[in-house]
């Protein structure tokens, strides 16, 4: 059943900045009392801040989600304040790009300490607080839990992971009466394609054509209304749901698609008059 999000307590990791921070400001407006959970205590302040002013209220939490102990020190301030908790986001999440060959194991690890045990610590931090209000856990994922794309394997791994446990709790919760909302974004107008590998700013344009992005605000009311109605999934964007639907039905498909990209772009980065076939002229 759905249930209004006023007056709602709502949790959100990785709250600073992106999807975490939209969600907050968008769940705030509409009366939630969210707690924002993050490393930069400084901009989870800014947000808060912007929430007192819309009429909600905001509690901030420094907590890293790949530290044992954070998240429950942080759910335990948040019912102390509160006097419960109703929705659990697990949202903290970055990306680490690059060909196999590139990366080492070390960058795979750190994929997984955030992008999977940080949801995992979430879960395992909150659960038990939500059966008690029969209330939701929300898991950002990713297109990427169903799209593995050329230099994405790291990421790719990490949000199919998040995918397989979201799925494989969801009828483990149901009857203590938690509901799991699965959240799979596209392309989000968000920093994180504004990252290097360690998670830190780049200043590099983004690489994805603006008319393929969705807005955060326009995201963040969309998830806002997933949680509030205790959906299953949500997919976001056009092209986001196109690609779960070609995965799901047609995968020969997109493995063509992809054989056919990658060859352009290696084509496009080759120098001019070199016919890449290894061949002389």
């Amino acid at each position: 059943m759905a249930r209004k999000l006023a007056t709602q307590v709502i949790l959100i990791t990785g709250a600073s900045s992106g999807i975490g921070e939209a969600l907050a400001l968008e769940v705030g407006s509409r009366g939630a009392r969210v707690a924002l959970l993050a490393r930069r205590v400084e901009r989870l302040e800014g947000v808060a801040e912007q929430i007192r002013r819309s009429g909600g209220e905001a509690l901030v939490l420094a907590a890293d989600v790949t530290r044992d102990g954070d998240i429950e020190a942080a759910v335990a301030k948040t019912v102390a304040r509160y006097g419960r908790l109703d929705v659990a986001v697990a949202n903290a999440g970055f990306g680490v790009n690059g060909p196999l060959a590139r990366l080492e194991l070390d960058d795979y690890r750190r994929q997984m300490e955030t992008n999977f045990f940080g949801v995992l610590r979430t879960v395992y931090a909150t659960v038990e607080e939500l059966k008690a209000t029969r209330g939701v856990l929300a898991v950002i994922g990713s297109v990427s839990a169903y799209v593995g794309l050329p230099a994405t394997s790291a990421y790719a791994a990490s949000k199919f992971a998040v995918r397989g446990l979201a799925e494989s709790i969801t009828d483990e919760l149901r009857p203590s009466g938690v509901a799991v909302v699965q959240i799979n974004p596209g392309f989000i107008g968000t920093e994180i394609r504004s990252l290097d590998n360690h998670g830190r700013l780049t200043g590099a344009a983004d690489p994805v054509p603006a008319w393929m992005v969705m807005p955060r605000a326009t995201a963040a009311r969309r998830i806002a209304r997933a949680i509030r109605s205790r959906r299953r999934e949500l997919v976001l964007t056009g092209h986001g749901k196109a690609g779960v639907l070609v995965a799901r039905h047609a995968p020969w498909l997109l493995h063509v698609a992809t054989r056919v990209s990658a060859r352009m772009e290696r084509r496009r980065r080759l120098p001019a008059g070199d016919a890449g076939d290894g061949q002389t002229p």
